[in-house]
């Protein structure tokens, strides 16, 4: 089952015995967990029904012994086991797994660890419940998803405050939801959240930021580009050089794909890249601007000070001065 599914069914009151939920995406786990705690049981039920264990504290006999013990003036006890993946002999809930009591709901959180589902014990919880896996959002999928999250919300987002998003906070779905769940705190619903929003109250400066800067070199905007890095020298978190690698060195990498993608029209390009259509027109014209030689080139470079920003072959340069000479030479 999907994780849309699942929430959809616990919210109808549609319960499994079993949930036992693992991967490397902490967010779907914990979304899915609180679903759980919100609708198994009502307020005045939880004091005796609802039981919270932790792996590392906890024994399996300790809790197979909560899932087979009766509710108290309730159809059902929920028995929630978090950070599952520290439990000493895990496996030894095989045993309850294969024969859950009807009257428990045990929800297993077995978070940023994907378990081994060719084992006997995987196959029996996704036969008596749900055996459910988080993955990680891709890069590519981030701002898709933060555009569909808002929307769930009640409100709308502008493109560029989505890549701002995307690319300062990553695919941290947890920080991205708190910072977003934060803001709708603040403005009406039905709003559409731009850059402006998020500069004042996230903390992300719409004009210098990692996503300005890679537009900066995707035009080889020169002084464009030095403002910003000076900006990022004088102000460090907001664009740390550890970030800003990767960010670049996926828009070289995506530039790189164009100038061998057959048929570049920007649909078949935005399909290719897994970028949202109103992306493409940007790295079409950067590829216009980079050969494929150049950008052979970049990516090397990039390589060259990743290693330098975590100090090998770098004894004394500061960031600020590593990102200049990185930028310079990028857009040389």
């Amino acid at each position: 089952m999907d994780y849309k599914s699942i929430i959809r069914d616990i919210e109808n009151k549609k319960f499994e015995k079993i949930y036992f939920l693992h991967g490397e995406e902490g967010y779907f786990i914990d979304e899915i967990t609180k679903t759980l705690i919100d609708n198994v049981l009502e307020d005045h039920e939880k004091d005796f029904n609802q039981v919270l264990m932790y792996g590392k504290d906890s024994e399996v006999l300790n809790i197979v012994s909560e899932c087979k013990g009766y509710p108290m003036m309730s159809e059902r006890k929920l028995v929630v086991l978090k950070e599952a993946q520290e439990l000493k002999d895990f496996d030894k809930l095989e045993s309850y797994i294969e024969q859950p009591s009807d009257q428990t709901v045990f929800v297993i959180n077995y978070k940023y660890k994907t378990f081994d589902t060719r084992k006997k014990l995987a196959k029996t919880a996704a036969k008596n419940g749900v055996m459910f896996k988080s993955e990680k959002v891709r890069d590519y999928q981030v701002a898709e998803w933060i555009a569909g999250y808002v929307r769930s919300q009640q409100y709308d987002i502008s493109s560029k405050a989505t890549i701002m998003l995307a690319e300062f906070l990553g695919n941290d779905l947890s920080r991205i939801t708190n910072e977003l769940n934060k803001l709708c705190l603040l403005i009406e619903k039905g709003t559409t959240i731009n850059d402006i929003h998020i500069e004042e109250n996230i903390g992300i400066s719409k004009d210098y930021n990692p996503f300005e800067l890679t537009n900066a070199i995707a035009v080889r905007d020169v002084p464009k580009a030095f403002t910003i890095v000076n900006y990022f020298e004088h102000n460090p978190k907001a664009g740390d050089l550890m970030m800003i690698i990767p960010t670049v060195f996926n828009f070289f990498t995506k530039i790189m794909r164009i100038h061998f993608i057959q048929g570049g029209s920007k649909e078949v390009i935005a399909s290719a890249l897994g970028i949202p259509p109103f992306v493409a027109n940007q790295y079409m014209n950067a590829a216009k601007v980079y050969n494929a030689k150049k950008i052979a080139a970049n990516i090397a470079i990039l390589h060259e000070f990743d290693l330098k920003v975590k100090g090998i072959g770098n004894s004394s340069f500061t960031q600020g001065d590593l990102m200049r000479e990185m930028i310079f030479r990028l857009l040389h």
